[in-house]
């Protein structure tokens, strides 16, 4: 079985490489990457020069290019130690047209633009632009290189970079000796409460390991799945935190500081990261921490994109269950009869009709009963889950009741339950002992599925309803042009789509004693 597993596992990790590779293909080659600006708040304050220059910083962040600012290459130069800061401070001004640099400047400059040209960089230099005799807002001088990055490059940078290894060399300057160290009595709960904890010095997490009251009530941080960065639905935000962080509106509780410092606040000390000089460029941070871990996240009274797709889901799969198996089986019993005529109408009405077209006769039915028809995160109100649930359901129950039924007709033609009836064996025990176990392998294999795709959430669903999940997210993202989240979405669900499969197999070897993953010599 081991050996099985090990390749089938190697065969998903291949198919999920190449099904995200497509995607990135797909997205990166062929749309304009102009289109990532179109969601962006910031871009449209910039203006003449600085927005060129902002574009070209903001495609470097999301992959697309190397760009290096002439004032980066003498800053580059000054720490290498080819240059002192004054040379530096006077080289980087540039004129506001070439021919205006002075003889440092310009020999500072030619040394830029060989050195980047001899890479395979674009030079770009943009002069002033002018409003009478005054450089015209956004209009300042700009140079810098440019250098487009292969997509095979860009690739493989995002699949090594998946995972992320916090250790106690993650950041330059401490205050402190680095180091970890663990405590039964964690100061974020102001040392009095026992609760374990690992903290670290020079990681870039402050916290690695520590327990609190939200599910799965074990954190840690040692390990971060990198899936990518937003572009602009949580902007400079990974799309894994983007997935997994709460919702809703602030949480306040008394939060005691690492200096003593109590206040009825959202911060969550346990999610503090490494922000380098914020101690001393804000007085608020002097008055509450210690070091530079200080870049906290609020607590929210919702929960996570993910955490609503999978409460829907998982109710959707276990009412699915419940309702479309018996019925299925019930269809079996009486194949031709009138229950059996009606429950076939259902399915056929189900494939038949799309998607949304149910989904929005739900919402209407729902809201002329006075359900609700959009999802509110600070309502009260479980009512609000009933429509989605609903419309999740009925797809499901179809097609749970179509394979069952069949699956249980095949059953019964078979040879074995002749051979059981003429060996005298009552229709009940035939049916429940034989029939029935028989038929329900194959439905087995889909249930690990149909668990984990309740993480994803129905895209189309959580659309019509303002569900805010995981399925949602993508189409905000896609109308967005926010590749970053459509690419990271895309492999969550290619992994899913491969641990269902193996956990699907496992399930059936478990239930079917007629299959076997290992093989024998004869």
């Amino acid at each position: 079985m081991a050996k099985y597993l090990i390749k089938r596992i190697l065969y998903g990790i291949f198919s999920l490489v190449v099904v995200v590779a497509i995607v990135m293909i797909l997205i990166y080659s062929m749309l304009n990457r102009d289109l990532v600006f179109a969601g962006d708040p910031n871009f449209v304050k910039q203006a003449g020069n600085q927005k060129e220059a902002y574009m070209y910083n903001k495609w470097e962040q999301y992959g697309y290019m190397d760009y290096v600012p002439y004032a980066d290459y003498l800053k580059d130069l000054c720490k290498a130690g080819q240059i002192d800061e004054e040379t530096r401070s006077k080289a980087a001004s540039i004129g506001r047209k070439e021919d205006k640099d002075s003889d440092l400047t310009k020999e500072y400059v030619a040394k830029f633009k060989e050195y980047y040209t001899s890479k395979g960089y674009t030079i770009i230099r943009l002069d002033a632009k002018m409003a009478g005799k005054k450089v015209a807002n956004g209009g300042q001088q700009q140079l810098f290189a440019y250098r487009d990055v292969p997509l095979s490059q860009r690739i493989w940078k995002y699949f090594t970079g998946l995972l992320s290894f916090d250790n106690i060399h993650k950041v330059e300057n401490i205050t402190g000796e680095r180091g970890i160290t663990f405590t039964w009595y964690d100061p974020a709960y102001g040392g009095h409460r026992l609760a374990p904890a690992i903290i670290g010095n020079g990681t870039y997490h402050k916290y690695l390991l520590y327990v609190d009251d939200r599910f799965p009530f074990v954190h840690q941080h040692f390990v971060s799945l990198n899936l990518g960065t937003s572009y602009t639905v949580n902007q400079g935000v990974d799309v894994f935190t983007t997935m997994n962080a709460t919702q809703g509106s602030y949480v306040k509780s008394l939060v005691t500081y690492p200096t003593g410092h109590t206040e009825m606040t959202a911060d969550d000390l346990h999610t503090a990261t490494y922000l380098e000089g914020s101690l001393k460029a804000s007085l608020v941070y002097a008055d509450r921490f210690t070091d530079d871990y200080t870049n906290v996240i609020t607590k929210k009274n919702g929960l996570s994109k993910i955490g609503y797709s999978f409460v829907i889901g998982i109710i959707e799969v276990i009412l699915a269950y419940l309702i479309g198996l018996p019925i299925g089986v019930w269809m079996s019993r009486r194949k031709d009869k009138l229950a059996d005529k009606i429950g076939t109408c259902y399915i056929v009405f189900v494939i038949a009709v799309p998607s949304i077209a149910y989904i929005f006769m739900i919402k209407a039915i729902g809201g002329k009963l006075g359900l609700p028809t959009t999802f509110d995160m600070e309502s009260a109100s479980k009512l609000m889950y009933m429509l989605p649930i609903i419309s999740l359901a009925l797809p499901s129950i179809g097609g749970l009741m179509k394979w069952m039924r069949r699956y249980m007709i095949d059953q019964m033609n078979s040879d074995y339950v002749k051979f059981a009836r003429s060996g005298g064996l009552s229709e009940g025990e035939i049916f429940f002992k034989h029939i029935m176990k028989n038929a329900a392998i194959p439905i087995i294999h889909g249930i690990p599925g149909a668990v984990l795709f309740a993480m994803v959430g129905a895209i189309v669903t959580e659309r019509v309803y303002v569900v805010p999940g995981a399925g949602n997210l993508l189409t905000i993202a896609i109308n967005k042009y926010d590749n970053g989240v459509i690419v990271g979405v895309t492999l969550f669900y290619a992994t899913l789509s491969v641990v269902s499969l193996i956990l699907g197999d496992v399930l059936m070897a478990i239930f079917d004693p007629r299959i076997s993953f290992t093989t024998k010599d004869r």
